[in-house]
């Protein structure tokens, strides 16, 4: 029997005490349940789905999106604002006790919606952009897949469950990223995601260990309230070991370098991973962990810096690429940078980060479509320099590119300004020197993103047309591919605003996101950094307009210094690989060395010598009596010898 656990008050570890709640909300289970049946059944009947697969898929989304906004009224409704269930138990071990439990509370409720809603206009779009894909059925069994995981992930109400999603959100992406794995760059671009995670999944299962070791349990209510018993090393810890699992999910520094590979799965994928789910997978870790950051100062400020660090990173990166799904890669990098900075900002600056979250979801998703339907104009080409002048034939993809542009530069009323200005002043406020670094790091990156996202905007919709010889006459995309455009470009403009008053209020309200303001000063007004936001945002768009309205070079041209380090990612990947791979190689085949010569060798030495010394036994195995009787005689005269040695004291 399936039980609802609303406030309930901690009991010791390995009981659960669970009260009923009215409605539908015990049926929240289905949110994971609908998609994961959808992926089995289109993975498991194989090629007999092949006409109707990619409807089941669709649907199944569609209506995980329904129920999530039912519940999401009901959850409303009810005055404790969280609801548990318990399916069953999953791990009895000794003191350990897990339960298959789900949270339905207003941050699993955005992330939810979020996951769910955007996903559900990715998926319509993918059934034109797939149409003439032989996978397209496999393709949405591993689309819904990823869903249920991610799903799991964002509903579990402990670590465990977390974890599940988790490892499932690795397994559907590696999945997806090389879905064209007959490709080398894709097989190669999945394999790297898969392994870079799989640095930060081990942080992140060492850490729940830690939990278990230290407070005996991994429900998040019983973790959060048992954090003040730690002593600050092993919160230092714990929380170091969940942004390294963070890091690596959400591809903030140093593990950044996959995400951008992961280009080279379809173009939904792309939207999938980098606007909606996977990528926000690290940014809920850490605000559904925030009473764990919030205790330690120090681990507040490496939050902070990764954040700082990953946005100015990404944005340098995205202003020397080309590749029109790599500049928005990139950008996803620092925009992440930007969520990352708002919760280790901690207080309120953590309900901040979630809208930036579900605004960025909006507008990041528009602009991977939009590029999606640019390619299907001009026969998959992704070189901004070999593009040009498509405002005039594609419309509606240049319109609602136009929203997502506005929105991720951040000029009002277009919803980046809302979400991100705000963690911009958080920035500005904090009550040390570091206000005034974080704060100038926050800006410069605003800048930047102006400059690089208008760069992007000018080369592939305005000046003269750039086309390779086989693109006659660039087209609009299908109504299937257009109608998430236009639905995505609305939120890109409307999210901002609508989110940044409700949201934020309710999250601290209900969910423990948030804190009282600081008590200090800024170090600038709240007006003068809005005027300098806007202003750095102008000046970065209309620089990048001067210099590209006319086109560029349609080859690469010599560069200097900072573009050359730029194009070749700021050297992160070069330094990955001496620092990395080729000791990891180098190790691998001296151990290899060691057990092929050593180890075995010594097996094989021993083997020898017994098979050798057998060998050489047996040949005095003649058969002939006289022989063996030789033997025995000679046998007999030398222990007479010996005897007569001994009396005569020959031998002592």
């Amino acid at each position: 029997m399936m039980e609802i656990l609303a406030n309930a008050p901690v009991e010791p570890v390995g009981t659960v005490t669970y009260a009923t709640a009215d409605g539908l909300l015990g049926s929240v289970w289905l949110l994971v349940a609908i998609p994961l049946v959808s992926a089995a059944i289109l993975l498991l009947l194989g090629r007999r789905a092949d006409r109707w697969g990619h409807w089941l898929g669709v649907a199944s989304v569609g209506v995980a999106f329904l129920l999530g906004l039912t519940y999401f009224f009901q959850l409303r409704g009810l005055e404790n604002r969280s609801v548990e269930l318990s399916l069953w138990e999953f791990i009895a071990v000794g003191d350990l006790r897990v339960d298959f439990g789900l949270l339905f509370d207003p941050l699993a409720a955005v992330f939810v919606l979020l996951i769910t809603g955007v996903g559900f206009l990715i998926h319509l779009y993918a059934v034109e952009y797939m149409a003439h894909d032989p996978g397209r059925r496999r393709f949405f069994g591993y689309f819904n897949l990823f869903v249920a995981a991610m799903l799991l992930l964002v509903l579990g109400n402990n670590y465990v469950m977390l974890y599940f999603g988790w490892e499932g959100v690795g397994l559907a992406s590696y999945l997806l990223i090389s879905f064209w794995y007959e490709r080398p760059s894709a097989a190669t671009a999945g394999k790297k995601a898969f392994l870079m995670n799989r640095v930060g999944d081990a942080g992140l299962v060492i850490g729940i260990f830690i939990m278990f070791a230290t407070l005996g349990t991994t429900q998040y209510d019983e973790v959060f309230t048992g954090v003040g018993s730690l002593t600050a090393t092993t919160v230092l810890l714990l929380g170091l070991l969940l942004l390294l699992g963070a890091a690596g999910k959400s591809g903030q520094f140093p593990l950044q370098a996959w995400l951008p590979d992961a280009m080279e799965g379809p173009t939904p994928v792309s939207a999938l991973i980098h606007a909606a789910t996977m990528v926000t997978a690290g940014v809920y870790l850490i605000a559904r962990s925030n009473p764990i950051f919030s205790a330690n100062s120090t681990l507040q400020l490496v939050v902070v810096s990764v954040g700082a660090l990953t946005l100015l990173l990404g944005a340098v990166i995205g202003m020397a690429k080309d590749d029109i799904k790599r500049v928005l890669a990139w950008s996803t990098v620092s925009q992440i940078g930007y969520m990352f900075l708002g919760v280790g900002l901690g207080g309120a600056a953590y309900a901040l980060a979630i809208v930036h979250l579900l605004a960025h979801g909006f507008f990041k998703a528009n602009m991977f479509l939009g590029a999606g339907s640019v390619m299907h104009g001009m026969r998959d080409q992704v070189d901004i320099r070999r593009f040009g002048g498509l405002a005039k034939y594609m419309k509606i993809t240049w319109l609602t590119f136009m929203a997502g542009w506005l929105a991720i530069i951040g000029l009002p009323p277009f919803s980046g300004f809302f979400s991100k200005e705000p963690i911009i002043v958080a920035a500005f406020e904090r009550d040390d020197w570091t206000a005034w670094l974080f704060g100038t790091a926050a800006l410069l990156g605003a800048g930047l993103t102006a400059f690089y996202m208008t760069r992007l905007f000018v080369l592939t919709f305005h000046g003269r047309p750039r086309w390779t010889e086989d693109i006659d006459h660039p087209h609009e995309s299908p109504k299937l591919m257009t109608i998430p455009l236009v639905l995505l470009a609305v939120g890109s403009v409307a999210a901002g605003a609508l989110l940044v008053g409700p949201v934020p209020t309710w999250l601290e309200a209900t969910a423990g996101l948030g804190g009282p303001e600081p008590a200090h000063e800024a170090v600038l007004s709240h007006l003068a950094i809005t005027i300098l936001s806007i202003l750095v945002t102008v000046i970065g768009a209309g620089l990048a307009w001067f210099l590209f309205r006319g086109g560029t070079a349609t080859e690469p041209q010599p560069a200097g210094v900072l573009v050359t380090a730029a194009r070749k990612n700021l050297y992160t990947d070069a330094v990955n690989e001496a620092v990395f791979e080729k000791p990891g190689i180098f190790l691998t085949r001296a151990l290899v060395y060691l057990d092929n010569r050593g180890i075995d060798g010594l097996v094989n030495a021993l083997a020898a010598g017994v098979g050798g010394g057998s060998g050489r036994l047996r040949r005095l195995q003649t058969g002939f009596v006289r022989s063996y009787a030789t033997s025995i005689l000679a046998g007999a005269l030398l222990v007479v010898a010996a005897f007569l040695a001994v009396e005569a004291g020959w031998l002592v």
